[in-house]
């Protein structure tokens, strides 16, 4: 997969408050201080040992830079299921050609704090999925480092560095805790 394409025209979904298609705007100009709220999705890729594929992401970014978090996010584009946008931009973002075993985790809402002056504002379910690739290379334009970690090693990490990881990293872990939701047994069950 190309992960050296130009994305800023890509086309966002815009939302109304009840989830139901209003337009589009491009991915370049949707994210600002004011951003309509639009469709997105959150994915955690975990591999054959049952570790999760943590990122940090790029100083590029125009969205959150510099913020370690869950393996990859992205829109899908107008008459895209997720199961495409997640292998679409998992080949984008990481240069991971084989997601498998594509599950929705949660449905999820949320609205950032200003961060360099951007908002999120998204619908944004959760995903989880699985890959056997290891020997692929992050598009640098996305991604300035990542790690695969063990439960413990998650957890411990993002206690350690709640001020370098992404809102919506806590958020979504602090919404699957309170839902006795454990993403690590959940991929033990299907790896």
């Amino acid at each position: 997969m190309n992960n050296n394409l130009d994305t800023s025209g890509e086309l966002v979904v815009l939302l109304d408050n009840n989830g139901e298609p209003i337009g589009t705007q491009t991915k370049k100009q949707v994210h600002h201080a004011n951003t309509p709220l639009h469709l997105a999705f959150s994915c955690y890729v975990f591999n054959q040992k049952g570790q999760l594929l943590l990122t940090k992401r790029a100083s590029v970014k125009k969205v959150w830079p510099n913020v370690w978090t869950n393996s990859f996010c992205g829109h899908p584009m107008p008459n895209e299921s997720f199961a495409d946008a997640i292998r679409r931009r998992a080949g984008y973002e990481l240069g991971i050609n084989n997601v498998q075993g594509i599950s929705k985790v949660i449905d999820y809402k949320y609205k950032t704090p200003p961060y360099n002056g951007i908002i999120e504002n998204e619908i944004c379910p959760v995903f989880i999925a699985f890959t056997d690739d290891n020997n692929f290379t992050p598009n640098p334009k996305e991604v300035d480092d990542y790690k695969w970690v063990n439960k413990q090693e998650f957890y411990s990490f993002i206690e350690k560095n709640k001020k370098v990881t992404s809102y919506w990293l806590n958020d979504q872990l602090s919404k699957m805790q309170g839902a006795n939701i454990d993403l690590f047994l959940l991929a033990s069950k299907n790896i």
